[in-house]
């Protein structure tokens, strides 16, 4: 059985949902507290897949991920930098996200340097945005979370994830395949910097975007939000089509699948 810490703690509030869309992927998940991790209760090399989730860590109060970040690197780098080069699976989602960035593990152009390159600031919108969009997946991308998708519908809510780096930066992303996830319209385009398409103004629409290895990811989108099909805002117009055209009604929500494949990595 593969074995899956999601950490909690301080502000981070989605670990129970992550928790199940890993015991549906087939993981044996436990929720281990920061604190837990930090005084060594829990060593991160006893578990293959590290998960910090979304939320709202010490309130976001210095900026989004910033404090977490700073806790991580200054009290764990070097048991997570030995976990990454010993071939665990490490994902950052929204708050999550924010932390990895801050801490330099993405996009770990130099492993095990953790040198802060890109961010995600404020949304362009002003605002906080609670909302569901449509993802276009880079099948070039080399990313262990998204293998075999090509789109997916999937819900934010964040007030800092519009995505931002230098143009130099974002050249080496593309040319490295690291950019996994990008926004994109209903017909499937790329969202080309539209609102509500692009729902925080995030360069080249980039949502999600992984590091040289593929197994260190961090997306603002919540894959763990649609962990089944009642998820889904238009789950009863879809559940009527799929009867009429006879076909089953999934039980399971397309979200899953970014931690069944996490899991089918090991397997």
């Amino acid at each position: 059985m593969v074995k899956a810490l999601v950490m909690t703690g301080f502000g981070l509030n989605c670990d129970l949902e992550t928790s199940y869309a890993l015991q549906v992927a087939g993981a044996e998940v436990e929720r281990v507290h920061l604190n837990s991790l930090i005084a060594g209760e829990k060593p991160l090399d006893s578990y293959r897949i590290f998960v910090i989730g979304g939320g709202f860590s010490w309130g976001d109060d210095h900026g989004a991920g910033v404090i977490m970040a700073m806790r991580l690197k200054h009290r764990l780098q070097d048991q997570i930098s030995a976990f990454v080069e010993s071939g665990g699976i490490v994902i950052g989602i929204c708050n999550g996200f924010q932390v990895l960035v801050n801490l330099g593990l993405l996009p770990g152009f130099e492993p095990g340097l953790m040198k802060r390159e890109v961010a995600l600031i404020a949304n362009d919108c002003g605002r906080f945005r609670d909302q569901w969009v449509n993802l276009s997946v880079n099948s070039a991308s080399h990313c262990v979370f998204s293998s075999g998708m090509e789109s997916i519908e999937l819900p934010v809510r964040h007030g800092e994830g519009k995505f931002f780096a230098e143009p130099g930066v974002i050249e080496k992303l593309n040319a490295r395949r690291q950019v996994f996830l990008r926004y994109a319209k209903p017909d499937g385009s790329f969202a080309a910097g539209e609102f509500p398409y692009n729902p925080n103004g995030s360069v080249e629409d980039i949502a999600g975007i992984c590091d040289h290895t593929g197994r260190v990811a961090g997306l603002m989108p919540h894959p763990e939000a649609f962990n089944h099909f009642t998820n889904h805002p238009d789950w009863t117009f879809l559940k009527e089509k799929y009867r009429r055209e006879h076909r089953p009604i999934p039980e399971e929500g397309d979200g899953v699948r970014f931690f069944r494949n996490a899991v089918r990595y090991f397997k």
